[in-house]
C-alpha cells in the first residue's frame, strides 16, 4: 500500500534528507518517529504528494505518486489520502457539513449528502453538523478534521502530531478513533510523531 525507495530531498541551502526505504501492507498502522526536526513533517507530505521529493519513488496504492501531474496528484489525494494534522484547519467561514463538503468538491467527487450524514454519525458529530468552527471545542473540531479525512473513504491515513498537545486521557481516546476509523476502512494508518504515549498502542515504528 505504501511503498518508498531511495527518497531524499535537497533544500535551498544545500542540507540534505535521505529516507531508508519503507513498506506498508494494507490496512498496516505504523508510527513514523523521530525528534522534533528530524523530517518526519517532511516525509509525511512527500507521501501526502504535497512536496515532491528531489530523487526516489514513492508507491500509494498501486500509483507512482510522482509520474503523477501535479492536477492528478492533487486528486489521487483527494480521493485516496486523508491527512489529519495537529490542528484542525477547519475553512472557518463554513459549517461542518460545508467543510465536509468541500473536501468532495476538491476530489471532484459530486456532493453525496448521505456519506456526510454517516460520516458524522460515526463520530458523534450528527449535532455540530452545522456549527461553525468556533462554536465548537477542540475535541469536536479535532473529530471534525478527522471526519473529513474519513469522507472519501481513503485507502490510507496519514497523521502529523495529531495528539501533541492533548493529555492522557484524550491521547488515547485520539489514537484508538484513528485505529478505529483505519480498521472501518482497511486503511493504512501512519502517524507521525514524537509522543512516545503511542508505542503502547501501535507496534509498528518508522524511526528516522
Amino acid at each position: 500500500m505504501i511503498q518508498t525507495s531511495e527518497l531524499s530531498v535537497v533544500f535551498p541551502d544545500g542540507s540534505r534528507l535521505q529516507f531508508a526505504p519503507w513498506q506498508l501492507a494494507q490496512g498496516e498502522a505504523s508510527l513514523l518517529m523521530g525528534n522534533s526536526g528530524s523530517g518526519k513533517t517532511t516525509l509525511l507530505h512527500l507521501l501526502a504528494g504535497l512536496r515532491r521529493p528531489s530523487a526516489g519513488t514513492i508507491r500509494i496504492a498501486d500509483t507512482e505518486l510522482w509520474q503523477l501531474s501535479p492536477a492528478k496528484v492533487d486528486r489521487f489525494r483527494g480521493r485516496c489520502i486523508g491527512l489529519i494534522f495537529q490542528q484542525p484547519h477547519l475553512l472557518p467561514s463554513l459549517t461542518v457539513v460545508q467543510n465536509l463538503a468541500a473536501a468532495q468538491y476538491f476530489a471532484g467527487l459530486p456532493l453525496n449528502r448521505k456519506r456526510i450524514d454517516e460520516v458524522l454519525a460515526e463520530l458523534n458529530l450528527t449535532h455540530r453538523a452545522y456549527a461553525f468552527p468556533y462554536q465548537m471545542s477542540q475535541g469536536e473540531q479535532q473529530r471534525a478534521a478527522i471526519a473529513r479525512a474519513m469522507l472519501n473513504q481513503p485507502k490510507v491515513i496519514l497523521a502529523d502530531e495529531p495528539t501533541a498537545s492533548l493529555d492522557d486521557t484524550n491521547c488515547q481516546a485520539v489514537a484508538n478513533l484513528l485505529l478505529a476509523q483505519a480498521a472501518r476502512y482497511k486503511a493504512t494508518l501512519v502517524i507521525a510523531t514524537h509522543d512516545t504515549r503511542l508505542k503502547k498502542l501501535i507496534t509498528h515504528h518508522y524511526t528516522l
